[in-house]
């Protein structure tokens, strides 16, 4: 099985990186995994441009910066898992920016969209608020099929966020080994 798993956060050594570690490493027994993390990529938003990708996406000024490997992976993995903090009751910039550079990757490309809609996804989000704002903008990734989320709360398991430490506590680790198998979602 060949998988991916995105960590979206800016933090180093947050919640998603630990998430995403324990992530790499269960999917790694199970076949070959990319892994991206956002903390270490230089992603450039949308703007300050021509909308050159309307015409043609190679013409992007922005098309060699890693979010096109990142598609690409995610529309060729078998699984795909993106890990996503939440920053005041929404996603963090990382995956709006993410998502807004999908319009020059899909333009004109309508095959490329439906692959990648049909390609496998879960979500992760560290979060203690609300939920309804990230399935919104999950539905986005997988087209018409309800988008599996786990939500971690660090308060559930009394940890603060902040600190970074939600993976030390035994029953999270479980718990997203549990959801990327099938067994947890919507936490």
């Amino acid at each position: 099985m060949n998988s991916c798993v995105v960590s979206f956060s800016g933090r180093k050594e947050g919640n998603c990186s630990a998430a995403a570690r324990i992530l790499t490493e269960a999917l790694s027994s199970r076949g070959g995994v990319q892994y991206f993390d956002f903390s270490a990529l230089r992603l450039t938003p949308c703007g300050q441009c021509g909308c050159q990708c309307f015409q043609e996406r190679t013409r992007c000024p922005y098309f060699g910066d890693p979010v096109f490997s990142i598609y690409d992976a995610i529309t060729h993995s078998d699984l795909s898992c993106f890990i996503v903090p939440n920053y005041c009751d929404y996603p963090c910039a990382n995956f709006f920016i993410f998502n807004e550079r999908s319009q020059c990757y899909f333009q004109h490309h309508p095959q490329l969209l439906e692959r990648y809609e049909r390609a496998a996804k879960k979500f992760i989000v560290v979060s203690n608020t609300g939920q309804n704002n990230f399935i919104t903008a999950f539905q986005y990734h997988t087209g018409d099929a309800p988008p599996e989320v786990l939500f971690l709360s660090a308060r559930r398991f009394g940890r603060v966020s902040i600190r970074g430490d939600l993976m030390d506590e035994p029953e999270a680790r479980a718990a997203v080994l549990r959801f990327m198998d099938g067994q947890e979602a919507l936490g």
